[in-house]
């Protein structure tokens, strides 16, 4: 996040309050095109990724996790003219719920013990044309959710409680 003047009203705007959400589902991509697995926890490793995960690394790359929020989901499924879409369609690793993703772009976040730092958008692919059916790229443009790193690794499960921090020691914000 570009750094601004502490008083621009921009700033103030920005660092404003974010309420907190949860987390609602899990996914693991086994390998590249496998069937999602829905766990109901997961082990998050610091720099490397989700152990089971497709895209665990051994270098701190910035697509650690992907998060996608249920109300984006709900958006995606109006655009495409259905009652739902399935988070397994847009593979993305968590799916979150009463929490505004994109007011943490270049934020840190706390997912029950574990501290992510959300390093840029979730870009739709097109393996969305295929999974959603023709115009499923561009019903998933400006919703894909986020990419995160790991900072701080642990266990998370379904209803951990998702809030931003004020810093990458997990210390929660107002």
């Amino acid at each position: 996040m570009p750094s601004l003047p502490p008083q621009s009203i921009i700033a103030k705007l920005l660092s404003g309050p974010v309420g907190p959400g949860t987390l609602v589902w899990i996914g693991l991509r086994p390998s590249r095109n496998a069937p999602m697995i829905a766990p109901e926890s997961a082990q998050l490793l610091a720099k490397q990724g989700i152990e089971g995960d497709r895209y665990r690394t051994e270098r701190d790359g910035a697509r650690q996790v992907t998060l996608i929020a249920a109300e984006d989901l709900a958006a995606i499924a109006s655009f495409m003219g259905r009652p739902e879409v399935s988070p397994e369609l847009l593979r993305r690793n968590f799916v979150t719920r009463g929490i505004n993703l994109n007011a943490l772009k270049g934020r840190s976040i706390r997912i029950g013990p574990v501290v992510l730092q959300v390093s840029g958008e979730c870009a739709p692919c097109s393996q969305m044309e295929a999974n959603l059916g023709p115009g499923g790229y561009n019903a998933v443009r400006g919703r894909g959710g986020l990419t995160a790193r790991i900072v701080a690794g642990g266990e998370v499960r379904v209803g951990a409680s998702v809030e931003r921090t004020d810093d990458e020691t997990g210390a929660g914000s107002a």
